[in-house]
């Protein structure tokens, strides 16, 4: 029994209400559906009085006798896919070439079609469907991270092995777990950056692709392609990343890599990167507009990034900030 205050039609006046379980029956869909709700009762006069709330929770406990009886999954359920499988609900509806907003109505407790229900509820209870249907459908979705992210977790579900993947996907997973509003043009500097003080510290390269020097900086053509459809805006931030799969020195890095380079905009970074040796020797006799194809050689950015490592006198990642400070005072 609970005790509140709502309007008595009957004693036209705030009162205070009960609310006592109670037997109802309703009409839904030409059909009258039996089910135990609530009914709140002004303690005044003892005349039933509406409640928002009481109208909801039966409304609710209507929908899910009829869902019950006529083999409809249940709102639970509904609301468990989206957590079991790591996905949203706007992707989902993309994968199943619903309406963007189809499972959205659904979750917020909207009655399934009847065909509908049983993709759901199939969802639900077998994981391989699911897999199955991220695998074929995955060019519905706008994000490659929102189909990464959920076959991972449908792997977990299944058992299977994961891959941590390349080195350099990782390193990408984890700038946009950690980084803020990172666009496509500021995450090439970034991975430039990763490359050349990574070997500067460890003496090797931890990124096995070559990039090309570009109009606008050093540029990784592969990621590029990826991340393209972004043009200027911010990449999708990924939510969720196992740091585990770094060693110690690439964390120690990466992370003075975001702090003190990742902290600028893209176009600064394409700044600092046009002031720097392995992109202006590898475009050398080439106009400034000329669209060109050729490799940073590695060696070129490692030898530089040694050689800036000592003049900065470098002795742990987080003296990269002496760097690019000084960059930054350069280009204004």
């Amino acid at each position: 029994m609970d005790s509140k205050i709502t309007f008595c039609e009957q004693c036209r006046e705030d009162v205070e209400y009960m609310v006592n379980m109670v037997k109802i029956n309703d009409r839904l869909k030409d059909e009258v559906y039996e089910y135990v709700g609530e009914k709140a009762v002004c303690i005044s006069c003892n005349n039933e009085v509406y409640v928002v709330e009481v109208a909801d929770r039966n409304l609710k406990a209507l929908y899910d006798v009829y869902r019950e009886k006529n083999n409809i999954i249940s709102l639970e359920k509904i609301l468990e896919i989206p957590l079991k499988y790591g996905i949203g609900k706007r992707p989902l509806s993309l994968l199943l070439g619903w309406g963007e907003m189809t499972f959205s109505r659904y979750y917020d407790g909207d009655m399934p079609s009847k065909q509908y229900s049983e993709i759901l509820q199939k969802i639900y209870n077998k994981p391989e469907f699911y897999k199955n249907i991220l695998e074929d459908n995955k060019e519905n979705l706008h994000s490659q991270q929102a189909y990464e992210k959920s076959m991972k977790k449908v792997k977990q579900i299944l058992g299977e092995q994961i891959s941590i993947g390349p080195k350099l996907d990782l390193i990408i997973q984890y700038l946009l777990y950690k980084c803020e509003d990172i666009t496509p043009l500021a995450l090439q500097k970034a991975l430039y950056y990763v490359q050349g003080f990574y070997y500067a510290f460890e003496g090797e390269f931890i990124i096995d692709k070559d990039c090309e020097a570009w109009l606008h900086g050093p540029v990784y053509r592969e990621i590029y392609n990826r991340y393209s459809t972004y043009r200027f805006d911010p990449i999708e931030k990924v939510e969720n990343f196992d740091i585990s799969v770094l060693t110690t020195a690439e964390k120690t890095i990466l992370d003075s890599i975001i702090k003190n380079i990742c902290c600028y905009s893209g176009k600064t970074l394409e700044a600092f990167t046009h002031m720097e040796e392995p992109w202006l020797r590898t475009r050398k006799g080439l106009s400034a507009e000329f669209h060109s194809e050729r490799i940073i050689e590695k060696e070129l950015i490692g030898e530089y990034f040694k050689a800036i490592k000592e003049k900065y006198n470098m002795l742990t990642p987080g003296d990269i900030e002496s760097y690019s400070k000084e960059r930054f005072k350069q280009i204004n």
